[in-house]
């Protein structure tokens, strides 16, 4: 079993790992702008051959510290080329480089082929030659906070690149990112559902030719003639022989059963001519029906109910002007909504704002790359004229008081939100006795809006009805406020389950949405359990995590999803330390330290409980944050109290403390009392708790209370805390 990772553009990781779960591989998980997984050479060798989404397939060789020019060098020479690379042969360095002492890509490059090839010469052996375009082996050297990887690119080439393409557009579409569209509009199943494909505006044909190989079950790679795996010496070529073979037959069976079902048209006579060589070369064009005219006149194909309109329309760069596009886009909106009733269209825009001219509602938003431009793709249901625009009763006077006062809520609070770049964040809480919920707003990655409304369990005095139908009016004025579809408002009624847990789970969806927080990358579930993944009102206490980490090892206790050791690692953190009692909370944890590129033996997961864990190491930690839950009875742990047991809890983190170290103490229990007679003695305490709360949590500010404990040790040796022996 072998270590791999695939690289795509960002936005495909969650596609890109569930299509190499399809091809055999195991223990795979996402990454930036890539997954990881485990597999064997053959696993390999499918994903190049089959893989519609990666980039490239890399097996990485060795990984080292590489904080000089020297000790890069010296990693590189520690590696037996003659296993992987034969003296005759070519060879090529792709290198990239971030937050690290070594910044140019170039020289990194130069100085590992120059490791490569006098490790050779030492050995008396003739020199190999360097080839940028198609050598035998390419290596790949990434270096991530003077941390390098080095590793064999088996790809060769981008597995962008399919082989078919004699010709391009100006502004060509990459053909993984093409099939990423068609997967995100779930082509494959319209097609089986008898549906046809069609791009108003072609260009090359690139949409539709990745969408009919997908149809016809033919790998991407087959017509590829160049792998980086070929000259490589320890290239299995019977196995390589026996997987082009099974790829040959699965094409030969799919290509004749292809139906003619896929339509184009652009309006320059010279794009719809490349689109039909293109579908030529690719061995489709058979099945093409492609012509001459412009978006707004296309309509939907003789004997066709349903199918899949798709197309990327220019957003800037081909058309120059940006002037002219919001027509353009308002035009498609009105063709699709006119003409085609019953299909589902997908139009990759270059922007919100671009794809908001269309004036169709989207079902999803997906935040994807061409190339270096983030761009979005826009899907949508086209229902009938009237079922989209049904009129809805007039809200009652108590939902006009709640609409008014969110409004007024969003009003106050948007420019801070906009000035502190905050994507996620409360816009009411019970401000109405009557409509007692909590709203909060999370805007994922792709700048979909997305809420998440807790309510607050009735009195008994309020009849069930009555609740319930005051649950449905704040959904449908938090929906109309932030013009969000009932498919992204996520409903829980917040009441503690047994013993008090707040762990317990509602759903099994498992749908994560992508949020930013502090320029980290978070997974956020609005749907399976009480909470989200995201604590929104700790989010200053992740931002003082972050400022007190920088070259300390740091502690997380009761992790959760370990959002404090990204903002630990991200603040510089030597390495972190995340115990939690659930599996299913760290691997949730582990992606998102993968998500923002925290991986490796500096940043370990470890399920135990937090006091047992406590006793058992030996390890001495610089940073040490503690937000236990308010009570707990897990059956593989004693029961925990945090009023009882906070001060045992928190003598043990201080033994565990470095001489001028910090214990960050937070939790939820809005009657704690901390016992500052028990802790003084051995800490010097310093009142957090205003100072952590939000802006957006002004109405709650007891929602949580947070503190700083030090060594008295430490407190000699620095300003000492003013505050430190005030008690609440």
């Amino acid at each position: 079993m072998k270590q791999f990772f695939a690289t795509c553009p960002k936005g495909l990781e969650y596609l890109l790992r569930d299509e190499l779960m399809s091809l055999g591989a195991v223990d795979v998980h996402e990454a930036l702008a890539g997954v990881r997984f485990s597999g064997s050479l053959e696993t390999a060798y499918r994903a190049c051959l089959w893989s519609r989404l990666a980039s490239r397939i890399l097996l990485p060789v060795t990984e080292f510290d590489a904080p000089s020019d020297d000790a890069l060098y010296a990693g590189v020479q520690a590696i037996e080329w003659p296993e992987h690379l034969a003296p005759h042969a070519t060879l090529a360095v792709d290198a990239n480089t971030a937050q690290s002492k070594l910044t140019h890509s170039q020289y990194l490059a130069q100085r590992v082929k120059d490791a490569v090839v006098d490790q050779f010469r030492q050995r008396g052996h003739a020199r190999p030659d360097v080839d940028t375009e198609e050598p035998d082996v390419r290596i790949n050297l990434r270096l991530r906070r003077d941390r390098a990887t080095v590793s064999i690119d088996l790809a060769g080439a981008p597995l962008h690149r399919r082989g078919w393409r004699e010709t391009q557009g100006e502004a060509p579409l990459k053909e993984n990112l093409a099939a990423a569209m068609l997967l995100r509009a779930d082509w494959p199943a319209i097609y089986a559902q008898g549906g046809a494909l069609l791009d108003p505006m072609c260009g090359s044909g690139t949409l539709l030719i990745e969408g009919a190989l997908m149809a016809a079950d033919v790998a991407p790679g087959l017509r590829r003639d160049y792998y980086g795996f070929l000259g490589w010496k320890q290239h299995d070529i019977a196995l390589w022989r026996s997987l082009l073979d099974e790829a040959n037959k699965r094409a030969e069976t799919g290509l004749p059963a292809l139906r003619s079902c896929f339509f184009g048209s652009d309006t320059d006579a010279r794009m719809v001519q490349m689109a039909k060589r293109n579908a030529q070369e690719a061995g489709v064009a058979g099945f093409f029906t492609l012509d001459r005219h412009d978006a707004q006149h296309v309509r939907p194909p003789s004997g066709f109910a349903q199918g899949l309109v798709i197309t990327n329309p220019p957003y800037g760069e081909r058309l120059g002007e940006r002037e002219s596009l919001p027509k353009l886009y308002r035009s498609l909106g009105e063709t699709l909504r006119d003409h085609f009733t019953g299909w589902r269209a997908a139009v990759l825009a270059g922007d919100a704002e671009l794809g908001r001219t269309m004036t169709l509602r989207a079902e999803k938003k997906y935040a994807l790359y061409n190339g270096a431009l983030e761009t979005v793709l826009l899907i949508f249901e086209l229902h009938p004229r009237n079922e989209t625009l049904r009129e809805r009763p007039p809200l009652s006077p108590g939902a006009e008081m709640l609409k008014n006062r969110l409004e007024k809520n969003v009003k106050h609070l948007r420019k801070r939100l906009e000035r502190e770049g905050v994507h996620a964040w409360r816009a009411y809480d019970q401000d109405l006795p009557e409509y007692a919920a909590a709203i909060d707003v999370y805007a994922d990655t792709s700048g979909s809006t997305h809420l998440h409304i807790q309510e607050y369990r009735a009195p008994a005095d309020v009849p069930a009805e009555l609740a319930r139908m005051r649950l449905r009016e704040i959904a449908r004025v938090a929906g109309e406020v932030f013009d969000t579809p009932r498919a992204r408002i996520a409903i829980k009624t917040r009441e503690r389950g047994k013993g008090g847990s707040k762990y317990g789970q509602f759903d099994q969806r498992g749908e994560f949405i992508e949020v930013e927080e502090g320029g980290l990358t978070f997974l956020v579930n609005l749907y399976d359990y009480l909470d989200t993944g995201l604590f929104l009102d700790h989010r200053l206490v992740r931002a003082k995590v972050h400022e007190l980490a920088a070259g300390k090892r740091f502690l997380n206790l009761f992790a959760y999803t370990a959002t404090a050791s990204v903002y630990a690692a991200a603040g510089g953190a030597r390495d972190t330390t995340s115990v939690d009692l659930s599996g299913t909370y760290l691997e949730w944890a582990s992606r998102n330290l993968a998500l923002n590129g925290f991986t490796g033996e500096k940043h370990r997961l470890m399920q135990a409980d937090a006091t047992s864990f406590l006793q058992r190491t030996h390890e001495r930690y610089g940073l040490i944050y503690v937000d236990p839950p308010t009570f707990s009875n897990s059956k593989r742990a004693d029961d925990f109290d945090v009023q009882r047991d906070h001060v045992k809890l928190l003598l043990a983190c201080a033994d565990r403390l470095t001489h001028d170290g910090v214990i960050l103490f937070s939790n939820n229990f809005r009657r704690f009392s901390l016992d500052h007679e028990a802790l003084s003695p051995h800490l010097a305490i310093e009142a957090w708790g205003a100072g952590s709360i939000p802006f957006d949590f002004s109405r709650r500010a007891n929602i949580h209370d947070c503190w700083l404990l030090r060594p008295h040790a430490a407190e000699e040796q620095v300003n000492p805390w003013e505050n430190a022996r005030v008690k609440k």
